[in-house]
């Protein structure tokens, strides 16, 4: 749990006016179950570079067993918990503000790309709120180049931040509950700022060893409270290492209710700044323990209400970016999908789009060991396809594989008909004298 407050707040209290779902929580130690989700704990710096070796390690391994290789990582292995918890929270603050504003605006409920503030009132809300004075915000928009359309969207928005990071003043925002402003980010000590950097190195040494191997790093998705620290820092080693191919992929859990405006937000960015998007779909491997933890915290549970919504909002999500292969060739995804009708459906807008297996735009991926009637079959039809592997102590991947069991539903039926398809292929080999060829 100490990893989890930062020094700061320690020195000066704070924590507890952290927004809920970014607390730490001592009944599940922010790491419940840890077996089964492998969330790592963080030691040392030590340990992190530790982690950073066994992924180079893999990356080289990848190299070696096949061409156009896929290596994982998790980020929560490369740094200390805090950093990722913390940066969320401010990212979130950050959009909710931008959402708010949108909403004084007529805009409430608008879908992400479409929401745009006029700058004008913009800089008056600013005024009004004792944020910055007109001539201030005008400084702001000017020194990026931004606002110039007279509205602005939510990528613009955030670039405002970066931008506004880096000066001294606090950026303040209102407490949507006290009506009070509050600076947005806390501060930092000066080892939290080494340990910030540390991890920005760790990712920029993988990458690039990635490069190097012609290996395509797959940063995987955590828990909600982490994601938006996972999935920026992701998008700034996109911005850096896919200019001419896509090495760095971000991972999407399509159980988030999220889920659909951070990929077409994510994707936006990727057009406008010229790089590839690639992407891994899954539908989620966290969902007990973020319903639990929300409702025992008393914030929004972030996952979609039903398994069919989840559905949809995977379909929903493969669609845009399948649509987005065929217009521009600048993104590429791997379905990582145990569920038979959700690769059907991708073959089938794939041949209605004119997406050829060649172009390698679209690959496949399942665990080892699981749903071999799945894989075989699309390897054997020329379409790239991957066995994911898990590895470590038995004690740990044995409880991962059950949970990704758990996790897939109907798994048991589709575990049945695995093997009413081996016992029918080993009968057929027998009657045709051909049972080892």
């Amino acid at each position: 749990l100490s990893s989890r407050t930062s020094a700061a707040e320690k020195e000066m209290g704070g924590a507890e006016k952290r927004e809920k779902q970014y607390r730490a929580h001592q009944g599940f130690g922010d790491h419940h179950d840890v077996t089964g989700i492998h969330t790592y704990f963080y030691t040392d710096e030590a340990k992190c570079d530790q982690h950073m070796d066994t992924f180079l390690r893999c990356i080289d391994a990848s190299s070696g067993s096949s061409e156009d290789g896929f290596s994982a990582v998790k980020l929560t292995a490369l740094a200390r918990p805090q950093f990722l918890v913390q940066f969320s929270e401010v990212l979130v603050k950050w959009q909710r503000f931008f959402h708010q504003m949108a909403a004084e605006q007529g805009q409430a409920g608008w879908a992400v790309l479409d929401t745009k503030l006029e700058v004008e009132k913009l800089q008056e809300a600013l005024a009004n709120l004792g944020i910055a004075s007109k001539a201030e915000s005008q400084l702001w928009f000017a020194g990026e180049n931004l606002g110039t359309s007279g509205t602005m969207d939510l990528l613009d928005w955030h670039r405002l931040f970066d931008s506004r990071t880096k000066l001294s003043r606090p950026l303040l925002v209102p407490n949507r509950k006290t009506g009070q402003l509050e600076p947005l980010l806390s501060r930092f000590s000066k080892e939290e700022e080494l340990q910030m950097k540390r991890v920005l190195q760790r990712m920029d040494v993988l990458a690039k060893r990635a490069v190097e191997k012609g290996v395509r790093l797959m940063v995987d998705a955590e828990q909600s409270y982490f994601q938006p620290a996972i999935s920026r820092l992701t998008v700034e080693m996109q911005r850096r290492f896919n200019r001419s191919q896509p090495i760095i992929y971000n991972t999407y859990q399509c159980y988030l209710k999220e889920a659909y405006n951070n990929v077409t937000g994510d994707m936006e960015l990727s057009r406008r700044e010229g790089w590839h998007f690639g992407t891994k779909l899954v539908r989620g491997a966290y969902m007990e323990q973020e319903r639990e933890r929300a409702a025992q915290m008393g914030y929004e549970d972030p996952i979609n209400p039903t398994y069919e919504k989840t559905n949809e909002m995977y379909y929903r999500c493969l669609d845009y970016v399948l649509e987005e292969i065929k217009r521009n060739r600048k993104a590429s995804v791997m379905v990582a999908s145990h569920n038979e009708d959700t690769v059907k459906f991708t073959l089938r807008r794939m041949m209605e789009l004119g997406i050829h297996p060649s172009d390698k735009k679209v690959c496949f991926g399942q665990l080892l060991g699981m749903c071999d009637q799945i894989t075989f079959p699309l390897g054997q039809a020329g379409f790239p396809v991957y066995k994911y592997v898990p590895y470590g102590p038995v004690n740990e991947v044995l409880p991962y594989l059950s949970r990704r069991a758990q996790e897939n539903r109907g798994f048991m039926q589709r575990a049945n008909r695995e093997r009413d398809l081996l016992w029918k292929e080993v009968k057929r080999r027998l009657l045709t004298g051909n049972l080892f060829s």
